[in-house]
Parts: C-alpha cells; structure tokens; sequence
C-alpha cells in the first residue's frame, strides 16, 4: 500500500496570497460609492448647512484635486454636473454629478480627470461641453455673454485648437461688439471647424453670421497689409 500522503500545510506564499486577496476584498468594499461621504466632502467646502459651494470653497476644492481653477477640465467637470453658475455648484448638482461620476474622494476625483480631459477630444461631446459654456458663464440675466467673458471663454476652450484664434482675439480686441449672442457662438465654433486658415474655402455668400463675415474682411485686410504670408498661422 501507498503510504499516507501528509496534509501539506499552507506555504507562507499561499497563506499571503489570501491575506492579500482578503484586503483587497475589504479595500473594494470601502471604496464602494457613497452618498453620505459625498456629502460629507461637499460640506467640506461649505458651511454645514449651506447648499452651495461658492467661490472660497472652489478655489480649496481645486486646490485639493490639484487644477487650476482656469483649468479646461474644471469646465468639463462642471459639465457633467451639470452647473447653472460660474464659480458655483449647488449641493444638488454636486450630489447627482458626483454620483454619476462615482466620486466621493479627492482621490477618487482625480483618478477620473483623464476621463474628463477625454471628453474634450470627442468631437460631439466638446461641441456639447462648448455650447454649454455659454450658458454657463453668461450672465443669467441676459441672453447674451459680455465681452470680456467671451473673451476668456474662447480662449479657454478653443485657444490651443484653432490656428485662427490669435487673429479672431485681435479682431474682437478691435471691434466695437459689446457682447455675444448664442447663434454667434455657436457659429464661431463651426467656423474654427470648417474653414481653412488660408480661408480659401470661405463663402461669402454662406449664411454666417455678420460678425464672421466682418472678421474674414479683417483678417484679409490685414494679410494685404502685411504682404499676405506674415499673416498666415504657423504650420
């Protein structure tokens, strides 16, 4: 007969493996999302009983997850929750895009900003993101967007993505407008995307807005000016 096989005893490497999987297991379910420490770090920017994160507590709140308030990505951020007011998000949009995004940690957060900063190369999403970025920074109690706010919010969202930008910021720099309306900014989005910094494919009688029609004159009168080439973006 065979004789008895002994019971092999646990190596130190199986025994580490369990222990091993057994923490993961409990990491796992401590990282579970939660409704309650998402509120609980809301209230880490506010008051205990204010319902709105406000500037002071925005600017702790990027300093936290470590981006620059003028950062893109905090307009992508405020996209996906959803937020009616520059500089503000309310303890209802915080909790809803919060939940949907599945964060309630600064770590947690800051493991999906690439995920963020990829919604801004997906064509259809950032002319999402772009559109809402009018409503979003205007002025709630008029329809069109100031100036200097339009300004900036163009060079925020288009200023590394289109070679006519420079040349659009100077022409609005010189121009008599006073504000931007929703079709104007709608159009100069499709117009960065459409027309070919030459403007060689520009059609004068397309239905553009007056505004880019101005601006195309500009920027050719200044070419003639220059002797063309000089003024042509870099490549």
């Amino acid at each position: 007969m065979p004789s008895r096989r002994r019971r092999r005893e646990p190596s130190n490497d199986e025994t580490g493996a369990k222990k091993s999987r057994s923490q993961m297991q409990k990491r796992e379910i401590a990282t579970e999302f939660s409704k309650k420490r998402c509120l609980v770090w809301f209230h880490e920017y506010t008051g205990a009983n204010e319902e709105t994160l406000g500037p002071e507590g925005m600017e702790k709140f990027c300093e936290d997850i470590g981006v620059e308030p003028e950062n893109i990505v905090m307009l992508a951020l405020a996209y996906k929750l959803d937020a009616k007011n520059m500089g503000f998000f309310t303890k209802e949009e915080w909790m809803k895009g919060m939940t949907e995004l599945q964060c309630d940690t600064i770590e947690k957060l800051q493991n999906r900003l690439e995920y963020l900063r990829a919604l801004l190369n997906d064509p259809p999403t950032f002319k999402n993101i772009y559109r809402f970025a009018f409503d979003f920074a205007r002025d709630k109690d008029q329809r069109s967007m100031d100036m200097d706010t339009a300004k900036a919010m163009l060079s925020l969202v288009l200023g590394k993505n289109w070679q006519l930008f420079s040349f659009f910021h100077q022409f609005l720099e010189q121009s008599k407008l006073k504000v931007i309306n929703k079709d104007q900014w709608c159009n100069i989005l499709e117009f960065s995307r459409a027309i070919q910094p030459d403007l060689e494919n520009y059609d004068e009688d397309g239905a553009w807005p007056v505004m880019l029609d101005e601006f195309v004159e500009w920027l050719k009168e200044q070419r003639r000016a220059a002797g063309n080439t000089e003024m042509l973006p870099a490549t």
